[in-house]
């Protein structure tokens, strides 16, 4: 099965698929959480969510490390709104690594990032950009922030494709 081909259910329990949520966009998916020093990269990914055309930020909260996203949906849902002004997608809670691994990230985790990095997660905010067919073109350490110039310009340049 393809990417966006994937079933996925939203922060408020709705199924759906991947390619619906980012309707034929590129897409920046990034695992998140509420209670982490990174968390503030949340109004960055908001930024690049309204102000890049063609780029759909999707948000996938996980409590896997460090236990730094203990919310109930709603809870998640609004602190990211009244904290950071969020309205990019959110999916449900998530696991990304390990046996219960949602399927997403079993995809999302064979792809290497520039330093050569495959496999597990390795923190809140790891983010994978995608092409606007659903192919893994790039993956971004958790400490890349979102208005760094490398991601901005493979952002850019999967836009203009």
């Amino acid at each position: 099965m393809s990417l966006p081909d994937l079933e996925v259910e939203t922060l408020q329990g709705e199924k759906t698929t991947l390619g619906a949520l980012t309707a034929g966009r590129v897409a920046l998916v990034v695992n998140v959480a509420s209670k982490c020093g990174l968390t503030p990269q949340y109004a960055g990914l908001e930024k690049l969510h309204e102000d890049k055309k063609g780029l759909t930020v999707l948000g996938v909260p996980s409590n896997q490390f460090g236990a730094q996203e203990p919310g109930t949906a709603e809870e998640i849902e609004e602190f990211c709104s009244t904290t950071y002004g969020v309205t990019f997608p959110m999916l449900a809670k998530a696991d990304v690594n390990g046996s219960d691994r949602h399927p997403l990230f079993d995809e999302l985790t064979t792809h290497a990032d520039a330093g050569g990095h495959a496999g597990d997660v390795r923190w809140n905010f790891e983010k994978w950009l995608l092409s606007r067919d659903g192919k893994v073109i790039g993956r971004f350490s958790p400490q890349v922030e979102p208005d760094d110039p490398e991601l901005l310009a493979a952002i850019d340049a999967a836009i203009a494709r």
